[in-house]
């Protein structure tokens, strides 16, 4: 064997959910209707809002990349992973697999800096209603946009070059449903350490950050929320803010344990882990377009119009 094909494999197996292949067709069924669920919900919002100028505002265009997001991530994923799962066909070519690694991990962080950026949103709309225009301009929001996908592009890249320059063994198949980085990492060859430490460092960054961000806007949220004098008004404020911790959790509850997990949960079964896996990023995608969608009175107006 020469030395490139000794580090490069030509492709990986990916073998879908591990422990449950004979369901996997029966389970490809409900991914089907969420993928399409997002695919067109996600859609819908992104047209609605960029066709109509009323919606050129700061919520509104947090959402359209919310929502673009939203379909990178379901489509760099679910087409293959029905392919697995109906076809049994199973082989992703490395450069492929770098790619869809790059996707899934470059969108997720955006994913994780556009919440943030929705939730200081809402922190300036409720804290500082009357500054609220001035503080978060379209200029401003689209430089928030522009740094939060930025951000993801150039903490991912490493982890893609990092990989491409590692050996990889005879042993090419792996153990997910998609090219996720550790499930990649556990079949090079040499030393990993660097790759497990700048993984850790980017998931800590990204997720810990952003999570500290978004529970303060929240923490500041609730206590002016709470200072209001009509009953009604804090129903509605308790309402919205409600449904937006829902998205939140929806999208970090099963990040973190995907990302623990890898780590330190030897014990948990790997077809609990791959489902949630899975579900981390086809959940959000679905919940996003209805949450946003169906609860902003503004957009569902549009809606109901069109």
């Amino acid at each position: 064997l020469n030395s490139t094909a000794f580090s490069h494999p030509p492709y990986f197996l990916l073998i879908g959910i591990p422990g449950l292949e004979k369901e996997q067709f029966w389970i490809a069924f409900p991914f089907c209707i969420m993928c399409a669920i997002a695919v067109l919900g996600n859609i819908a919002l992104l047209l609605i809002i960029m066709t109509e100028p009323s919606l050129h505002e700061p919520m509104y265009l947090f959402l359209a990349m919310l929502a673009f997001t939203d379909l990178v991530l379901s489509t760099s994923t679910l087409p293959k992973m029905l392919g697995i799962f109906w076809l049994g066909s199973r082989e992703i070519g490395f450069l492929c697999c770098l790619a869809q690694l790059f996707f899934i991990h470059t969108f997720s962080s955006v994913e994780s800096g556009v919440l943030m950026a929705m939730a200081l949103d809402r922190y300036i709309a409720i804290c500082h209603p009357l500054r609220h225009s001035s503080i978060l301009s379209v200029p401003v929001v689209v430089a928030l946009e522009s740094l939060v996908l930025v951000r993801g592009v150039l903490l991912v890249s490493p982890l893609c070059f990092l990989l491409h320059r590692m050996p990889f063994c005879q042993h090419h198949v792996i153990s997910h449903s998609y090219c996720e980085h550790m499930a990649v990492v556990k079949l090079v060859c040499g030393d990993t350490r660097v790759n497990v430490i700048y993984g850790l460092f980017v998931a800590f960054i990204v997720i810990g950050s952003d999570m500290i961000l978004i529970s303060v806007s929240y923490t500041m949220i609730l206590r002016v929320v709470m200072r209001l004098s009509s009953a009604e008004a804090r129903l509605k404020a308790f309402s919205t803010c409600a449904s937006h911790v829902c998205v939140i959790l929806a999208f970090y509850v099963p990040a973190l344990f995907t990302f623990l997990t890898h780590r330190f949960g030897q014990s948990i079964p790997p077809p609990v882990h791959i489902m949630v896996a899975n579900l981390y990023l086809l959940v959000p995608p679905v919940l996003n377009p209805i949450v946003y969608g169906v609860r902003t009175k503004k957009l569902w107006d549009r809606v109901v119009l069109l």
